[in-house]
Formats: structure tokens, sequence, C-alpha cells
């Protein structure tokens, strides 16, 4: 989905760390302990096992910086530019979520965003880009490096529309209102199998962020009045299918290994990533996105 243009964004919503020490595709490791099991569980839909073969060669190189997310001013400004869109989304999902909670009686502490490039430290541990994007519930932050986007094209043939972009912004941040309703711990206490709690909670957040692309085209800038985002096109809808459909299980491990193995799935196949993005479109509705009690997956 495309952002008016008049919107005004809110960049102190966002901590750029761009141009940091870490290089891109070193391995997550040094203190980290307990903290890899909660980044691990938390992965927005890598299993780094799966990756191995995928992702780089684990040299270091040097962080780029690639403007900083203050500049960030416009809506025009999330339309041109990848971390102003990561911005944007992050504004509309900050905005969205604690009115759509209130209904529930429950309050909606911010969560933090960074954007960084190549690798950067966490209240989980140190982190890099060859995780993916992810949540972290030790300091409440999603971490965002932008290259990802592009692998996700480039290595896992998503779409790369800006609605495919932004269901990953939106499915990180309900790893967020997970964590705020207590269910995210879920994935820790069962975290591998088509059946498991890990599957669960991914999926869940799948339905949140597609729960989120409902309302999106409605919920308005509150220094404008204007809505965040554009009238959703069914072309939009097909991205973000198209990303959900790229980081299933099925199709990461066909890609890896050349076989499919459910009883090593952390995130659900493709098609159930889909079904539960669009059934949070569809129903707009958080009861809807039970997947802790439902019969089939």
């Amino acid at each position: 989905m495309s952002f008016n243009d008049g919107v005004e964004l809110d960049p102190s919503q966002v901590e750029d760390r761009r141009g940091g020490r870490m290089g891109r595709g070193t391995k997550i490791g040094g203190g980290i302990g307990g903290g890899v099991i909660l980044l691990l569980a938390a992965l927005f839909g890598i299993n780094p096992q799966l990756l191995e073969g995928l992702v780089g060669s684990g040299q270091e190189q040097p962080g780029q910086s690639q403007g900083t997310a203050p500049s960030c001013s416009t809506g025009a400004d999330a339309d041109q530019r990848l971390d102003c869109r990561i911005t944007g989304t992050v504004n509309s999902l900050n905005a969205f979520w604690p009115a759509y909670l209130a209904e529930y009686s429950v309050d909606y502490p911010r969560p933090r965003t960074v954007i960084f490039t190549g690798g950067t430290e966490t209240g989980c541990g140190a982190a890099t880009s060859a995780v993916g994007p992810f949540y972290c519930p030790a300091d409440t932050t999603a971490y965002f490096d932008p290259g990802f986007f592009q692998d996700l094209v480039d290595r896992f043939g998503s779409s790369g529309g800006p609605l495919a972009q932004e269901y990953v912004v939106a499915h990180e941040f309900g790893h967020h209102v997970q964590n705020i309703l207590g269910d995210l711990d879920e994935a820790q206490r069962d975290p591998q199998g088509a059946e498991s709690g890990a599957v669960r909670v991914e999926l869940q957040a799948d339905c949140y962020a597609g729960l989120w692309t409902r309302y999106a085209t409605t919920q308005k800038d509150p220094k404008t009045g204007m809505p965040f985002l554009e009238p959703l096109t069914q072309k939009d809808l097909n991205d973000a299918l198209s990303a959900a459909s790229a980081v299933g299980d099925d199709r990461i491990q066909k890609a890896a290994t050349g076989r499919v193995t459910p009883e090593g799935w952390t995130h659900g196949s493709s098609a159930q990533r889909q079904k539960w993005f669009y059934r949070g479109y569809q129903t707009g509705d958080i009861a809807q996105c039970d997947t802790f009690n439902t019969p089939k997956l």
C-alpha cells in the first residue's frame, strides 16, 4: 500500500543504528546465554539452521549508512525510500494498536524500533542480518535491517511491493502484541514441529499483521487527520500474500535441503502463513486469530 503524500511521519519512533561495527553475515555469539532462545523464537520467518546454505559467507563487512530516519518527514518520503516506509508503517501500527486494544481494556506500551545494517546489540544478545527481522521481548524492540527486504525478493522469491514490506513490519509488531497479551512465551515452551507453540505464535503474528492491514487505510495520522495509507488494491494484497508464502518453513526447507520435514518447523507452511494473514485481514477480529485453540492450523 502506498502512503498518502501529505501524512506527517514521526521519525522519533525509529532509532537508526546504521553504520555500526558489526558486519553483515557475522554469527550470533558472545555472552548471549538464554537470550538466544528468546531471539530465535521470535524471528520473523527464518530458521537460521535452515539458512546456512542461503546466507552470506560470514565475513565481516563494514556497515554502510543509507540515510537517517529523522530525514523521513512525509508520506511521499515513505513511498520513495525503504527506511521511510518502515518509519511510516511503524507510525501507523503505533496509532492503530492502542485504539484497537483499548476496546478490550488492554494498554499498549509502545515498542521501540531499530533500523540497523549488518549487526547490532539487542536485549536478546548480538544479532546480525542473517537472522532476518525480529522482535526481542527482553527489550520490547523490533529490529530491521533494510537489506533483508531485497533478500526477500532475491533469495525467497517474494514480491517487492510495498505491502510485502509493510507486512514484515506488521508481523514483528504482532509479536509485541503477543508479548503484551502473554502469548509469546508459548514459542519457547514448545519450540518446534508442525503443531508446535512456536508455529502457532508465528501464525498468530501473521493474523495480527492481516488485522492491521484491514484497518490501515482508515487509520488516521493524528497530526493531519489524513489516513496514513491509500486504499488497498488487489495487487497490494497479492504482494503481502507473496511475502507470507516466501517465508513458509516448507518453502525454505525445500530451497535449503531439497526436502520438507515438518518436525523441524518453527513458523508454519507457506499455505498456513497466507491463510492466517488473510483471516486477520478478512475478519478484522482479534478473536479470530486464536491459533492456540484451533483444531486445524
